[in-house]
């Protein structure tokens, strides 16, 4: 009997994997107001390593603290916090799991500002607002834009320092890349805007300000959108296609870098990242933490308040998902990106079988999957599968309450279906806080 592909090591030029499984990047607001990480931040990510992933991508790490999604997100702008990094890489290796950080800018997709952003334009290859909620933008001056690039480069230096196998830029999503990388968004004139080579310059300088502050020897893959399927609000352009998608993650290639990790979507979240429903019940509860962040915020909360009011959302929203499935919905565009590159190629993707899993390894569609609300139900997937489990018994629904609960409340699996009963449900969304402190006086 051949050996099963999933649980074959992953080999990229400077790192090996022990299997083909990373924990994708998710998280909630774990951590401390000036970015420091927390005991729930560790707790967090053990638990995915002590479930059987072969790497952890960490959630969004800004390189700058007005770079945040939203406070009480973990940073990498201070070596400050180097030693707490490197106490979380140390406890996800005692499981022979590799951690990969994200590097990360916001750019104008700033959800809960916090005290260091609010009422303060975000950085954007653009002075147009967000198109979803509106936020406030002001376009970045190219003298702004080679501090930052200079930011990566050391952000980088210190993930290497706490002990991180290697790093990953996100460059997908909606996010600062992607606001340059997007012909739907990015409208500027100068060497930043217009044609392709000009839209990822702002990627590659961050790439070479890498490799120019931690060397060939250190890992650094990117995240890529496949295509931009930027018209999520109707009149919005498409953005990007696959093919300008593929001639980026060559330009990075050519750059140095020695992974691509396939998303989909030039907004967070997006119809097709995460797939799935979207409760506008919850909606309706939570999202009032984010009416001050934008423009168009109270509009939203009104359509997600009133019954009445949510099959125009609804029809929006939803109308990008036909034709499309859940699992392994971006495997088309990762089998393209594999057929392109030399580099390994990532997808992610609503992942939960096994089967279908190694198909696409064994297809070469992809070297590796990234999953992330799957391992939210079930930290323990990676050893179901191993065991023979072809899918778990207490599957996730894909009701994506877990991405919407994050801006206001902790971050877990809300599908009271998939336990006994709710107490049951906070128990386990509460887990990552059983932490016993010495509280230390001043």
């Amino acid at each position: 009997m051949s050996a099963d592909p999933i649980f074959q090591p992953l080999q990229f030029r400077n790192l090996t994997v022990k299997n083909r499984i990373f924990r994708s990047s998710i998280s909630g607001r774990w951590d401390n107001e000036d970015g420091s990480p927390t005991q729930t931040r560790l707790n967090w990510e053990t638990k995915f390593a002590r479930g059987g992933v072969g790497a952890i991508i960490t959630s969004f790490v800004p390189v700058a603290i007005e770079g945040r999604i939203a406070a009480n997100y973990g940073t990498n702008h201070t070596d400050a916090h180097i030693p707490l990094w490197a106490r979380i890489v140390e406890s996800v290796h005692r499981h022979d799991c590799r951690f990969i950080m994200q590097l990360s800018h916001s750019g104008r997709q700033m959800d809960v500002p916090g005290v260091t952003n609010q009422h303060v334009p975000t950085a954007s290859s653009t002075n147009k607002a967000e198109t979803l909620h509106g936020f406030p933008t002001q376009a970045m001056t190219a003298g702004e834009i080679g501090i930052l690039v200079e930011k990566f480069g050391r952000a980088a230096w210190r993930a290497r320092e706490a002990g991180c196998d290697g790093v990953e830029l996100h460059s997908a999503n909606g996010y600062l890349f992607s606001q340059f990388l997007s012909s739907g968004i990015n409208d500027r004139t100068d060497h930043y805007g217009g044609s392709l080579p000009n839209r990822a310059r702002f990627l590659l300088e961050v790439i070479r300000s890498i490799r120019s502050h931690v060397g060939r020897d250190f890992h650094l893959q990117v995240k890529l959108g496949a295509a931009d399927h930027n018209n999520v609000i109707p009149w919005e352009k498409r953005g990007n296609t696959i093919d300008e998608a593929i001639e980026i993650a060559r330009y990075c290639e050519a750059a140095g870098v020695d992974a691509v990790h396939v998303s989909m979507g030039s907004l967070f979240p997006h119809p097709l990242n995460p797939p799935g429903d979207l409760s506008l019940e919850t909606l309706a509860v939570v999202y009032d933490a984010m009416i001050a962040s934008g423009l168009n915020t109270f509009r939203n909360f009104l359509l997600f308040r009133y019954p009445v009011l949510r099959p125009i959302f609804r029809w929006i929203w939803f109308r990008l998902q036909r034709g499309y499935g859940i699992e392994g919905i971006s495997l088309e565009e990762a089998r393209k990106f594999r057929q392109a590159l030399k580099v390994p190629v990532i997808v992610t993707g609503g992942f939960q079988t096994a089967s279908v899993v190694r198909k696409a390894l064994e297809a070469h569609y992809c070297d590796g999957v990234s999953i992330a609300r799957s391992l939210i139900a079930n930290n323990d997937l990676p050893q179901q599968w191993q065991a023979g489990i072809d899918k778990p018994a207490n599957a996730c629904t894909y009701c994506n309450k877990c991405l919407v609960n994050a801006a206001k409340n902790p971050l877990g699996c809300y599908e009271e279906s998939r336990f006994p009963d709710r107490e049951a449900m906070l128990q386990q969304i509460y887990s990552v806080y059983a932490t016993k402190p010495d509280l230390v006086i001043p």
